[in-house]
């Protein structure tokens, strides 16, 4: 099957729970998003991320900060400076 870009690109199919797969497809509605594409847009980045960290071990290691409101950040970083 060829992109919109002209890449092909291959079929994926992996097994994954189905609570799992309920979550994706809800977010991917909510993101406007079909899940095939949400799960190729996560699984890029992830894999991006893998060859950085350089190991499957050492990605686990480090935890993603939960977003934090700009306003949340801007009043704590004028709290530490008063």
């Amino acid at each position: 099957m060829a992109s919109e870009m002209g890449e092909w690109k291959a079929q994926l199919s992996l097994r994954v729970r189905q609570a799992f797969r309920a979550d994706l497809e809800e977010f991917a509605a909510r993101e406007k998003r079909k899940l095939g594409n949400l799960a190729e847009l996560i699984l890029e980045w992830v894999f991006e991320q893998l060859k950085t960290a350089g190991s499957t071990q050492d990605l686990l290691k480090y935890g993603i900060r939960r977003h934090e409101s700009r306003t949340k950040r801007n009043e704590e970083n004028r709290r530490i400076a008063t």
